[in-house]
């Protein structure tokens, strides 16, 4: 897997200051998306043990909030063999923080039926997330007022409620994550 980029301090993709790992590879190809060059799997940088501990690293302070992985998408399926693990590893040193993920991707229609890639997989990601914004990004439905989405049919679901209750629950700015 390749990344984009990482933001050490991210305060735009979450709540708080936050780390932000963008990955390469995205097949939706979104009219206007704010990064196209991170549909390109082989953009970037490899995405290696020593970049992983460097994120872990500077997730140590207190002030940074959480977490936040984005792209490119993070569900392709040829990224989802690195995140998984990565993923797994982040939530066992910092149980206190919040990990959100960006997908263009539906989370009924394609995450939960296994139609993206390896299906324990993509529920091992999962698992691991507090927060995932689902939906393409749709340029007539753009909407700058929106909090963490750029068009109006993109949620902020709650994941691991949304995985108990087998309904999506939504995030809502009362919600502290």
């Amino acid at each position: 897997m390749n990344y984009a980029k990482i933001k050490n301090y991210d305060v735009s993709n979450g709540p708080g200051v936050r780390v932000s790992l963008y990955v390469s590879g995205c097949r939706n190809h979104c009219k206007n998306c704010f990064n196209p060059e991170t549909w390109d799997f082989a953009y970037g940088k490899p995405f290696t043990v020593e970049v992983e501990n460097s994120i872990l690293e500077w997730l140590k302070p207190d002030y940074i909030k959480g977490f936040t992985l984005l792209g490119g998408d993070p569900f392709e399926p040829e990224n989802q063999k690195a995140l998984a693990p990565f993923l797994e590893r982040m939530r066992k040193l910092y149980p206190q923080k919040s990990i959100w993920a960006f997908t263009g991707y539906d989370y009924e229609a394609d995450l939960l039926t296994g139609k993206l890639g390896d299906a324990d997989t993509v529920l091992r990601m999962l698992n691991c997330l507090d927060v995932l914004v689902d939906g393409k990004f749709v340029e007539e439905l753009k909407d700058l007022n929106l909090l963490f989405r750029g068009s109006s049919n993109q949620r902020i679901i709650l994941v691991k409620p949304s995985l108990a209750q087998d309904k999506v629950v939504l995030w809502d700015e009362q919600t502290v994550i």
